[in-house]
């Protein structure tokens, strides 16, 4: 069951606990805020000094050891800042690697079906950008934070030390300064967060363009696409104008209210220094301590800005944190090898009361070729994924042996499963990389390699390439042929060994002649395996064991290829059409 998505009232609490799962490096935490307040606390001295140094100002009087104190103490603050931001900055940045660890992990994990419902997009941009707003408040704003916190109520009772009836007519400006800011800040909030979601949706809508960038043109669809890109851009565009317009209001306006006080102190300060109730040093002292103050309050308004950012950004992550892993991936281990797989009465939908699949029931005996043939959506490739376990049944069993196929772990399950699709899928990187793509790298040396291109008719045009296996691909294996591409998945599963072999039309793409060769190496690698096979032309499974017809999500005829051609009028039917 997955936990509740945090609502608002949860307050800072959910942010609180995410940053406790990750492994926070509490010293560099420590030392980086405790050097902050030095150096906040070194800087609250250099008024003090500063104000001895005006006062007692001449040429002969001046004290060599007050300016190596004001020059110490400038020093001491540079350094201990500069070590204190490196700090803050290295607990951001291995606290946003742990997230990221945690969700990824986390998404690898994850059904299939959670991946059928969610833009990839948005999920990168959980990952990425989503956690990058958390680094930026635990480096940069909560520091800023303190430190600011602190030299405020520093500065406040040293002014009121130094001369209290000038600070109470400056403290004034504070409850006028959060008055404006706070319902700015909130206004900034719901911008950011308005943001974040639009930005996640354009990369969402960018990234999908873009991985199907060959449909597009073949669809001469570059308008529509740039139609779609440009209402997204100016849907951002229109977010970061009004986030400019309340910055707009809050730089000036800040910057109006301290120079005001400022004036205000220099005018009422100057009259004080004139009767003399006041000396130069304690003026100048007291514009130092002012500067310290007004600063730190014009960071508190982006500092609640990015709180809530960051706010919004921890319901995100921990809504992927908190969603339910596929089930299995803790169980028993055992070999599949000899043993049938049987399926007894499955039922299965992908939406309530819309069943894809109704009591389908058939057994494959160890080595048998187990075809499944029917109309188009009446259940076989659904059939394929209940098998690989991306989903479970509503009802109904599949045991290999006696075990039902849920008692076993995913990974020992999927390990004995070798899986030929009809559109063979790559991954980026070069021939190697897809040939041992999920297998120990280490414990295949080149001759099993070169073995197993040789087995799937390969190795030929691998060699044609000049860089032979480290030739790269591209995205999605896009330098290669179809047949190659299907050639190398099949040296892939000979790499692999599988127990149990997958087939999804694996040559309906293909020209006759890549064809013959993938169907003569399709026939090696099913020698001696329990195989199961998707077929839409009756041709590649005419010579199967049993062939399994499916229509609305129910088996309505089993049986060899004479068996069905006559007892089964629509597998007649089909077969008159295709093979005479």
């Amino acid at each position: 069951m997955t936990s509740p998505k945090p609502s608002k009232q949860d307050g800072l609490k959910p942010f609180i606990r995410l940053l406790r799962t990750t492994g926070i490096p509490k010293a560099a935490l420590s030392f980086g805020i405790a050097g902050f307040l030095i150096t906040t606390l070194v800087g609250l001295v250099i008024p003090l000094l500063t104000k001895e140094l005006v006062d007692g100002f001449s040429l002969e009087s001046l004290s060599p050891l007050l300016v190596a104190a004001i020059v110490a103490a400038f020093l001491i603050q540079t350094v201990i800042d500069g070590f204190s931001t490196y700090l803050l900055s290295y607990t951001g940045q291995k606290l946003v690697a742990d997230l990221r660890g945690n969700m990824w992990r986390k998404l690898l994990r994850l059904p299939v079906s959670h991946f059928e419902t969610e833009a990839s997009g948005g999920t990168v941009s959980r990952v990425v950008n989503d956690t990058g707003i958390v680094k930026e408040l635990i480096s940069n704003h909560v520091p800023q934070f303190i430190s600011g916190l602190i030299s405020i109520i520093g500065a406040i009772i040293l002014l009121l030390i130094l001369d209290w009836q000038m600070t109470l007519v400056m403290l004034v400006s504070i409850p006028v300064t959060m008055a404006l800011m706070i319902p700015l800040g909130r206004r900034m909030a719901k911008i950011s967060r308005g943001m974040q979601d639009e930005t996640a949706a354009f990369s969402g809508s960018i990234q999908q363009t873009i991985s199907e960038i060959r449909l597009m043109k073949a669809s001469n669809a570059e308008g529509e696409e740039e139609q779609k890109g440009m209402d997204g851009i100016r849907r951002l565009f229109n977010f970061g104008l009004r986030e400019a317009r309340i910055n707009a209001i809050i730089g000036p306006l800040m910057g109006l209210i301290m120079w005001a006080v400022i004036a205000f102190i220099i005018v009422y300060g100057g009259v004080r220094v004139a009767d003399g109730s006041m000396s130069t040093g304690t003026l100048v002292a007291f514009l130092l301590y002012l500067f310290q103050i007004v600063f730190p309050v014009t960071t508190f308004a982006m500092f609640f800005t990015q709180l809530q950012k960051a706010k919004g950004a921890t319901e995100r992550i921990i809504e992927i944190l908190s969603l339910d892993p596929e089930p299995g991936q803790q169980g028993d281990t055992m070999d599949v090898s000899g043993l049938p797989i049987t399926v007894e009465s499955v039922s299965f939908s992908y939406q309530p009361g819309e069943p894809v699949l109704n009591s389908v029931s058939f057994r494959a005996n160890p080595g048998e070729m187990i075809a499944f043939a029917g109309p188009s959506g009446g259940g076989k490739s659904t059939m394929f994924a209940l098998l690989e376990r991306f989903y479970e049944p509503e009802n109904g069993t599949i045991r290999v042996g006696d075990t039902p196929i849920s008692a076993l772990s995913l990974e020992n399950w999927r390990s004995q499963i070798g899986y030929v699709p009809q559109e063979s899928a790559m991954m980026s990187g070069t021939i190697r990389d897809n040939l041992l793509y999920g297998i120990e790298q280490n414990e295949i040396p080149d001759e099993k390699l070169w073995k197993a291109a040789d087995m799937a008719f390969a190795s030929e045009f691998i060699k044609g390439f000049p860089q032979g296996m480290e030739t790269e691909i591209g995205e999605r294996g896009i330098r290669l042929s179809g047949g190659q591409r299907q050639r190398i998945a099949i040296a892939r599963a000979f790499l692999r060994d599988p127990k149990i072999l997958m087939m999804d039309e694996a040559t309906a793409s293909l020209d006759s002649h890549s064809e013959g060769v993938v169907q003569e190496a399709l026939q090696r690698l099913m020698s001696g395996r329990t195989t199961f096979a998707i077929a839409h032309r009756l041709s590649t499974i005419v010579d199967a064991d049993r062939i399994v017809f499916i229509e609305g999500g129910r088996v309505t005829g089993s049986g060899t290829h004479q068996e069905l051609y006559e007892t089964h009028p629509v597998y007649r039917e089909y077969a008159e059409q295709q093979l005479i």
